[in-house]
């Protein structure tokens, strides 16, 4: 299982199965669960990247993080075992983390 897990790290996470509307396959997401979370739990709480975004669309953050570019799809936040996590692809610049906290903000809290 992998260690020292990150927020707002980005990996390869494996989400089959999944049911509905939910996102699926294996693809990349972002860790958006604290690390003191993330050390203690054996779960942690993501929010998947697409290729296919949108433009406007007010849960979503466009991104680059090395290979991957795309779109943080917060409208589909979810827990996963740990044991989904494949590959860390990277981690998410200060300007991505800060409209990535205004959204959760905006969606949560607010």
């Amino acid at each position: 299982m992998i260690q020292n897990i990150d927020q707002y790290s980005v990996y390869w996470v494996d989400l089959n199965p999944t049911q509905g509307a939910e996102i699926n396959k294996t693809r990349p997401c972002v860790i958006i669960s604290p690390i003191e979370m993330n050390q203690h739990l054996r779960t942690v709480i993501i929010a998947p990247i697409t290729s296919t975004g949108r433009e406007g669309y007010p849960t979503r953050v466009k991104i680059s993080v090395n290979e991957i570019a795309g779109w943080i799809v917060l409208d589909q936040i979810r827990a996963i075992d740990k044991t989904r996590l494949r590959r860390k692809i990277g981690d998410l610049s200060l300007e991505e983390i800060a409209k990535v906290k205004k959204i959760i903000k905006e969606m949560l809290v607010d």
